[in-house]
């Protein structure tokens, strides 16, 4: 019987069991209360998602690397596998997708998987060029009443973020006047990896380029152990977005979940000499974040590579926190790490009276898990806290940031030579790497996701794809 004519006839209403909007039944032994989930990526961080996703039916598996697919398709002998995940996504039995391959295919194979209803978990980021991040996003937004997205930066599920959330939406520290957050993580490149052979016969190296254009094999992007062999290849423009994309994803989710704020009206950058094949170390970029209901217009800014942000008075040393972020108030400070906390009264009349913590009651509540959050809401409530709608506007804001450091190397080669060296990079000179401000501020319409007083970074809002791939398929 089609789910309406159960509905009417009243054969589920005594039986506790209850239809969602999914389709799906819950019950003590409902079978299709299982959802049906294809896995992109079965090595690396999909290590982290077996353990959650395999209590569902796991029917599909697709990797570029046949030595890494074989011992996911022992563990799931009747998962289907593939190496391409178009083929994969045409499988008629999956209704969720769990997308761990490389930056540069996240937002193609998400749009995708929305594209044919279903629901989506997808590792950060969410995509490599801010019309990527847009795009997923919009196609999520027209779908949000029947299909659940989570953006994988789990770490959101530590309390901390949420303790932190409180105290600036509460006022700990007056009235919020700007954000900053950063990472240290400094791996230099000096460019894409030369000619190394024949790839072996176990990965499929065209597809592992996938949209990107073609460099040729080095074995060397396929180097580092599970988790961490990304940072082989996402440094590389063609393939990612450097720390940007990496733990910028998580770190400037510790800032963007306390600002409940929309996409910015600008964005500038500063950091080392462009190179056109290596994302940067040495980063400075900040936005221009409207004002909402309970907190002014606020600037933005990430710091990566150690560049840092002035500390708070006191000598505050916020190097030893290697990812963390700061919220400026008119009444003092608070710093965070992922895991701790801590606020610094500054000023007159920074006494602490002016703030009531909230009762236990009121305090928002656990997560619960980040996996299952999304598994939950893929079985009926739809909600989750990282969906493509906040990820996505957080990857947008990143993204740009990089294009304001991209456009004027990238296009006016000869006033990169005048460019005026940072002010606030002077302890980076001192220790060898020079410090250039872009000469230009961009100005953003976030609504139609342009650039309005430089034409020439408009184009860098994008990514040129191979013959033959398109993002919206």
């Amino acid at each position: 019987m089609k789910r309406r004519q159960l509905l009417k006839s009243g054969i589920l209403a005594g039986a506790g069991w209850t239809i969602l909007r999914s389709g799906m039944l819950r019950g003590a032994d409902a079978p299709s209360n299982k959802l049906n989930i294809a896995m992109f990526g079965t090595w690396g961080r999909a290590d982290a998602h077996f353990g959650v996703m395999g209590r569902e039916n796991i029917v599909a598996l697709c990797d570029i690397n046949e030595e890494h697919l074989a011992p996911a398709a022992k563990r799931y002998p009747n998962a289907k596998t593939y190496a391409d995940w178009r083929k994969c996504l045409e499988q008629k039995d999956i209704n969720a997708v769990v997308i761990c391959t490389t930056d540069h295919t996240h937002a193609f194979i998400a749009n995708w998987a929305l594209n044919r209803g279903m629901h989506v978990y997808c590792e950060k980021p969410l995509g490599n060029s801010v019309e990527e991040a847009r795009v997923v996003r919009a196609n999520y937004l027209k779908r949000k009443d029947k299909l659940a997205t989570q953006l994988g930066t789990q770490r959101h599920e530590i309390e901390n973020f949420a303790r932190v959330k409180e105290l600036v939406r509460d006022g700990a520290i007056g009235e919020l006047k700007a954000a900053y957050a950063w990472g240290d993580r400094q791996i230099r490149r000096a460019g894409y990896l030369p000619a190394e052979g024949e790839p072996p016969k176990h990965i499929n190296y065209d597809l592992w380029i996938g949209p990107s254009p073609m460099h040729p094999y080095n074995s060397k992007y396929f180097s580092g152990g599970p988790g961490m062999n990304c940072l082989s290849w996402n440094m590389f423009w063609d393939f990612g977005s450097g720390q940007v994309g990496d733990m910028g994803s998580h770190t400037m989710d510790l800032a963007w979940n306390a600002l409940d704020a929309e996409l910015p009206t600008s964005a500038e950058a500063e950091g080392e000499k462009f190179n056109p094949e290596v994302s940067p170390v040495e980063l400075h970029t900040s936005w221009d974040i409207p004002a909402n209901d309970w907190r002014p217009a606020i600037r933005l800014h990430w710091y990566q590579g150690g560049m840092m942000p002035e500390p708070p008075p006191g000598g505050i040393d916020l190097r030893r926190i290697d990812h963390g972020a700061m919220f400026k108030g008119s009444l003092g400070y608070i710093v965070a790490g992922f895991d701790s906390r801590v606020i610094i009264p500054y000023g007159r009349g920074a006494n602490m009276t002016y703030y009531q913590p909230r009762a236990k009651e009121k305090l928002i509540p656990p997560m619960g898990g980040f996996q299952n959050e999304w598994l939950n809401a893929c079985k009926g409530s739809l909600k989750t806290t990282c969906n493509f709608d906040y990820g996505g506007k957080m990857t947008e804001v990143m993204l740009l940031g990089l294009v304001a450091y991209r456009v004027f190397p990238e296009f006016l080669p000869n006033e990169v030579q005048e460019a005026t060296p940072a002010k606030d990079a002077k302890q980076k000179k001192q220790q060898g790497t020079p410090i250039y401000r872009a000469n230009k501020k961009l100005e953003y319409d976030p609504a139609a996701g342009k650039v309005t007083n430089c034409d020439q970074a408009n184009p860098l809002l994008k990514r040129k794809y191979r013959e033959g791939w398109t993002l919206d398929g």
